[in-house]
């Protein structure tokens, strides 16, 4: 049995690493079962390091087709071009693509022209929205996959309702908790001044919030205004940063660079609650149990608000502050943690990939 993974940006690698400890374990125990990891090269990021890999418990992608930046179609069709290439020197039984960025799209549409089945790991996720580039990916991925990996009950009624047939859905959990998981003895702090302090946690990068200087401004003074005394600590997007660079008198916040994986958990862990407008920040805070607030109107994620500690703004923009004041006092909802987002994902994902190439 043949496995290529599919990993392109750096939330990517979190999602693929369980599935990849997973099957080195089945290796180890005697099963036939080989993989292949392709980086698309959609990100380039930095941290991306021998040591990032190592610090995940997974080797080093196998290829990097180092697609790079550029506009969405310019984007996708380097991948496809990288991708296909790959694919017909190392055809595998079965590609396994995570989330939903450019790279998920690409490969699916290349291997499946290919005649190769496609896996979805988090598919039938839906925000309804379809301005959202990783709306359109999720969607046209979903719809020429073989295999969905659903991380809750409502993502696999929305495959259903979309025509997917029920046998081809499979609820295993969140690869990301089991990252989560694996992780969390190795949680670190950074530096930061807060350290000894409740604080609350900032992150913004959706082009929506950060793109326009004044409307990024006025955002972070309601927030400012909404924690009163309690600090806030904001690792900073490059995207966010230009934009900060141009706001001539920033509110009294302490900006960090971007931060690795361990510390940025750390934070959240340790944080009175985290303002944020990220996708995989509300699964994580949910899990943790920590305060979230979500600058966005819609969410892909509707379990983090349905049960979870996850609160979405939606229409009302202009509540931002006390709904900030709220989370600042500690009076803040209580959530659970959804069903099989125990750790174990990755298990029930190969289990069911082993069954369906045998």
């Amino acid at each position: 049995m043949k496995l290529t993974l599919i990993a392109g940006a750096r939330p990517n690698f979190m999602k693929i690493a369980p599935i990849i400890r997973e099957l080195e374990k089945r290796k180890e125990e005697g099963l036939d079962i080989n993989y292949r990891l392709v980086h698309t090269g959609q990100h380039y990021d930095p941290a991306l390091s021998a040591s990032f890999f190592s610090d995940l418990g997974i080797p080093e992608p196998g290829i990097n087709l180092e697609a790079g930046s550029g506009s969405h179609a310019e984007q996708t069709a380097q991948i496809m071009l990288g991708i296909e290439k790959d694919l017909l020197n190392h055809t595998p039984d079965i590609l396994v693509v995570v989330g939903d960025v450019n790279s998920t799209l690409a490969c699916s549409i290349v291997a499946k022209k290919l005649g190769i089945l496609v896996a979805h790991v988090e598919g039938g996720i839906r925000s309804g929205d379809l301005g959202m580039p990783e709306e359109i990916n999720r969607k046209v991925t979903d719809s020429i996959s073989d295999f969905f990996f659903t991380t809750t009950t409502s993502a696999g009624e929305n495959l259903v309702a979309e025509g997917v047939d029920p046998s081809k859905i499979f609820l295993v959990g969140n690869t990301m908790i089991d990252t989560l998981v694996f992780q969390q003895e190795h949680f670190n702090a950074p530096e930061f001044r807060n350290a000894k302090r409740d604080f609350l946690l900032l992150t913004l990068h959706r082009p929506t919030n950060v793109d326009d200087p004044m409307k990024l401004e006025k955002l972070l003074n309601e927030i400012v205004r909404g924690a009163g005394e309690v600090p806030l600590v904001f690792p900073v997007h490059p995207r966010t940063k230009k934009s900060l660079d141009r706001i001539k008198d920033l509110p009294d916040i302490e900006f960090l660079n971007p931060l690795g994986y361990n510390q940025f958990l750390y934070l959240v862990k340790n944080s009175l609650g985290v303002v944020t407008d990220s996708g995989g920040i509300q699964e994580e805070t949910t899990y943790l149990g920590v305060p979230c607030l979500t600058l966005r109107s819609t969410t892909e994620r509707p379990e983090t608000v349905e049960i979870g500690t996850n609160v979405l703004v939606g229409q009302e923009w202009d509540r931002v502050q006390e709904y900030v004041r709220t989370m600042a006092k500690g009076n803040w909802k209580q959530g659970r943690i959804p069903k099989h987002w125990d750790g174990k994902t990755a298990e029930r994902v190969i289990e069911k990939i082993v069954s369906i190439l045998k």
